[in-house]
């Protein structure tokens, strides 16, 4: 039996045309780029042509991509490299960000910052009351994402990033998720860092980037060689980082196009399973355009997922990096909704090569499966 992969928003399939520009780094280009021989000089000029790739697709400078293994370890330089040059102060983050913001920010805590965790509202947006009165007080670092990993809501970062620079806050943004599939603009954004990740749009897993305004005072957290200007020792990783860039340039072209295809696919998808009686969260909000988090009362998550699995569909129940935790999403819950409900939340998420037959199978099996649980349910009681 052949699977369908919806969870797009776990990863991404890799492009073969990025794989074809990979693949002479993997073998016969085998330099250094950090050597002064002809292999190093082929690496190094194939690094610094990702890192103009990486830089366009968000309308930065090349100078300011600091490329990194992923978005984790981006995240991580941001909170880590900044407050390693601060006295310890506020570090505000949004009550639903991803556990590579959240952890860190609370390693902190423990170092003698105050943690403020900025509150959403029903709809996964964040409360802007609640950021001026984070800001009230005196806010170092302060982090939200631009689109959340699981709702896929879309949050007004400009906004957030504009009161931040008036109250004199460094501020940063997790890119990750839109990237490729809503426009991503640096300095639109009013942000001064930015964290983006290649296994999201098709590129290999292992390489990301942090994109930074050059005037902060950001600190090495894995010092080494002095790679990326001393801001993250380490030999690079030329074959990842050369099928970053061309990721980039690829996703950059498709923008517009795949957006509304997959806006498309996700309002037939969401017609039947409104039809079915799913509750769909942050459906009232800006959202990705293949983004979708939903549930079915009485219920749970992690038996749908598997009885779609069976049937030939992947789809993820919240956070890839979380899906071993029996928890109900710390998303929804910020977002007000009932414990037992958000245990039952499935996330569907589409890709470049998803197609409208394919979303009627889902909706297909996904009507037997729900009709073989409650049967189930009902023999128990």
């Amino acid at each position: 039996m052949m699977h369908v992969y919806f969870d797009h928003n776990a990863s991404t399939p890799l492009d073969p045309r990025v794989l074809e520009v990979m693949l002479p780094f993997l073998h016969e280009q085998c330099g250094n780029a950090s050597s002064r021989h002809e292999f190093g000089t082929v690496a190094r000029k194939a690094v610094d042509r990702a890192r103009e790739q990486v830089a366009a697709i968000v309308g930065a400078q090349p100078a300011q991509v600091v490329f990194t293994s992923g978005g984790t370890e981006a995240n991580n330089l941001f909170i880590r490299g900044m407050a390693a040059g601060m006295k310890p102060g506020q570090v505000a983050v949004s009550s639903i960000e991803h556990p590579c913001v959240t952890a860190p920010a609370q390693d902190l805590a423990r170092q003698g910052w105050k943690l403020r965790k900025l509150k959403v509202n029903c709809d996964g947006r964040i409360d802007l009351n609640d950021v001026d009165a984070a800001l009230a007080e005196k806010t170092a670092l302060m982090s939200v994402m631009l689109a959340n990993n699981e709702t896929g809501v879309i949050q007004d970062v400009a906004t957030v990033g504009e009161r931040a620079k008036r109250a004199g806050a460094v501020m940063h943004t997790d890119a990750v998720q839109a990237l490729g599939k809503i426009p991503v603009e640096f300095s639109a954004l009013n942000v001064q860092a930015l964290t983006l990740s290649a296994h999201k749009i098709y590129g290999p897993k292992g390489a990301g980037a942090l994109v930074v305004d050059k005037r902060l005072d950001l600190r090495a957290v894995l010092t080494g060689g002095g790679q990326e200007r001393g801001l993250r020792g380490g030999t690079e990783n030329v074959p990842a980082i050369v099928g970053f860039g061309v990721a980039c340039e690829i996703a950059a072209g498709r923008l517009k196009e795949l957006g509304a295809r997959l806006s498309g696919l996700r309002e037939r998808l969401e017609q039947g399973l409104t039809g079915m009686g799913a509750v769909i969260f942050g459906n009232n909000a800006p959202r990705l355009p293949n983004t979708s988090y939903f549930a079915f009362r009485g219920i749970h998550g992690e038996t749908l997922v598997i009885e779609l699995d069976k049937s030939g569909y992947a789809v993820g129940s919240g956070a890839a990096c979380s899906s071993t935790d029996n928890a109900p999403s710390g998303t929804l819950l910020a977002m007000g909704v009932e414990p037992e409900l958000a245990r039952g939340a499935v996330r569907f998420s589409l890709g470049a090569d998803n197609s409208a037959e394919q979303v009627d199978g889902f909706l297909r099996a996904l009507s037997g499966v729900l009709q073989r649980l409650r049967t189930m349910q009902a023999v128990a009681v």
